[in-house]
């Protein structure tokens, strides 16, 4: 019998990227979603995931629907959230081994935001047959509200980089998007502070993405009257964000809450110096002051601290940890095995 996925996730990047990562090994591949994907060739099957009770009846008959045509060998769903309730309800009876795959702020921040959202996450991560977290630290959170504790594997979507020969130059280099979760602000006014001291002057700040906050950044950077020395680039091309990682000294991603982030393993692995949150996912691939810097979230003088870090050491020990954790083959890997797992315990 061929082995088939069905796999459930939002519209994103991620989503895809996850797809191309394990390419190959599956025959056939349904993918349910929010919105068509344009230029994805994969069978889609579209739904509403929003939380209403519309929603969950509409959606849950939807995928009840699709998974006793489909037969998948196994689904897989992305993000701890209404994606993963309404799949496990309907999956409920059939026997069909779930995976249940965190990305980050479904585990660190939906839950706080009251008991009815804490219930459905908690429910979720008890009803799935296997789960992954791409960091330890979240795996612990997820085990906290799973009870019984499940094995959770410990696996990234990877990374893979492109041979570049760039000069480094003094430029600091964000490319989070442009919402209050990620604290771009605060990276500009820091920057201001940097480009005022003393044998600074020549620092660049490039800001890549966009997002809700993207015109009053741009407002805020001529106010701190930085035109000179900050430039707000856009959405890039997987080979122009390549680029700007071979040619920035520093990476900076501050954000109030983040798990495994993959564009802190890709700055690591194009030998940016990252400057992080002190988060605990963070602390898991960042040592401070020795592989980069780790900082508070609100300390307007983060970009201030950038010296006596032996650069060169420390791109030889990040990207020997990213060979070691981070690549697209080692985590692959990990995911085919979780599958033949799966499988075998069907």
């Amino acid at each position: 019998m061929s082995k088939r996925l069905l796999l459930v996730g939002s519209n994103t990047i991620h989503t895809y990227n996850y797809l191309d990562l394990i390419a190959g090994y599956f025959e056939e591949v349904t993918v349910v979603t929010n919105e068509q994907r344009e230029g994805r060739k994969e069978h889609t099957i579209l739904a509403d995931f929003d939380y209403s009770l519309k929603s969950l009846i509409a959606t849950r008959k939807r995928i009840r629907k699709e998974l006793i045509k489909f037969r998948p060998s196994i689904i897989h769903v992305h993000q701890v959230n209404s994606y993963a309730l309404y799949t496990l309800m309907a999956a409920r009876g059939l026997g069909i081994p779930v995976i249940l795959t965190a990305w980050g702020s479904d585990i660190l921040v939906a839950p706080r935001r009251g008991r009815l959202m804490r219930k459905i996450v908690s429910y979720c991560l008890r009803r799935a047959d296997f789960l992954t977290s791409d960091s330890s630290f979240m795996a612990d959170e997820m085990n906290r509200m799973a009870r019984p504790k499940h094995p959770i594997l410990l696996a990234n979507f990877g990374v893979e980089t492109l041979d570049l020969n760039a000069q480094r130059e003094n430029v600091i280099y964000s490319n989070r998007l442009h919402k209050k979760l990620y604290n771009i602000d605060l990276i500009i006014r820091s920057f201001a502070k940097l480009v005022s001291l003393s044998g600074h002057g020549d620092w660049k700040l490039v800001v890549a993405a966009t997002g809700e906050e993207t015109e009053s950044l741009k407002e805020l950077a001529e106010v701190l009257n930085l035109s000179n020395h900050i430039e707000f680039v856009g959405w890039l091309t997987k080979e122009e964000n390549a680029k700007w990682y071979a040619r920035a000294r520093f990476w900076v991603s501050i954000p109030d809450s983040d798990a495994t982030s993959i564009s802190l393993l890709e700055a690591m692995a194009y030998g940016c110096i990252p400057v992080v949150s002190d988060l605990p996912a963070n602390r898991e691939w960042v040592i401070n002051g020795e592989t980069g810097w780790i900082v508070s979230p609100d300390n307007e003088s983060c970009l201030l601290q950038l010296t006596g870090l032996d650069e060169d050491r420390a791109r030889a020990i990040n990207r020997k940890l990213i060979e070691e954790r981070g690549t697209k083959t080692v985590n692959r890997n990990k995911f085919i095995q979780l599958y033949t797992n799966a499988l075998s315990q069907k």
